[in-house]
């Protein structure tokens, strides 16, 4: 069946009006911040403190973008007698934004929890070669990053509080044998006192 001339114009002014009756959003940005997903990668934070320059994070960097350089420093014995002990100190933890193509892996390989997804997306430069960003920019990011949101309340607790919770019982149980323990050892400690006292008022009344 041939098409009806006129028909495709008629079905283009059939979208014009459907969309003339709707009422228009603008984003007036940058004078209005967007309102982003909890889970929006926009760069990533660094925890310094809790860095040990493992290296796991560069070496499983598909793009080769996170440059660390650390040095060992020798730290003396934490009691007499023991051995002096040596550890990496973090000089340069930097990534190039320019290489880096978001895919999270540096954050999900990190054992001590030192990378975290930030939402901030505004670090756009006219130099490709600032987009290299050290430590000092990580950090600053890294008080961006918001709060995990709440588990579900069937959800499984996580292993790291359940180990903490059952230490905390644990020491709480044995604070409280403790404290019987003294308690009965004072109790052992007056009772031959109190017995010839209460002999003597014995025999008084005899």
């Amino acid at each position: 069946m041939p098409p009806i001339p006129g028909s495709g114009l008629a079905k283009g002014l059939a979208v014009t009006l459907r969309t003339m009756t709707k009422r228009t959003v603008t984003a007036q940005y940058p004078d209005v911040q967007p309102e982003l997903p909890p889970r929006t990668r926009g760069v990533i934070g660094l925890f310094e403190e809790n860095c040990t320059v493992c290296m796991l994070c560069a070496r499983e960097c598909p793009d080769w973008c996170i440059y660390i350089d650390s040095h060992k420093e020798t730290m003396p014995a934490a009691a007499p007698g023991g051995r002096e002990r040596s550890r990496n100190v973090l000089d340069r933890f930097a990534i190039d934004f320019a290489l880096c193509m978001y895919c999270g892996i540096c954050i999900e390989v990190c054992p001590f929890d030192a990378l975290f997804w930030s939402p901030e997306f505004e670090y756009a430069e006219t130099d490709i070669h600032e987009l290299t960003h050290e430590r000092d920019k990580l950090r600053e990011w890294m008080w961006t990053v918001p709060e995990p949101p709440a588990l579900d309340p069937a959800a499984e607790e996580p292993k790291e509080i359940a180990a903490a919770r059952k230490a905390a019982e644990k020491l709480q149980a044995q604070e409280a044998q403790d404290t019987q323990a003294a308690r009965e050892a004072e109790r052992a400690q007056g009772a031959p006192e109190a017995r010839p006292g209460r002999a003597a008022e014995q025999e008084g009344q005899e």
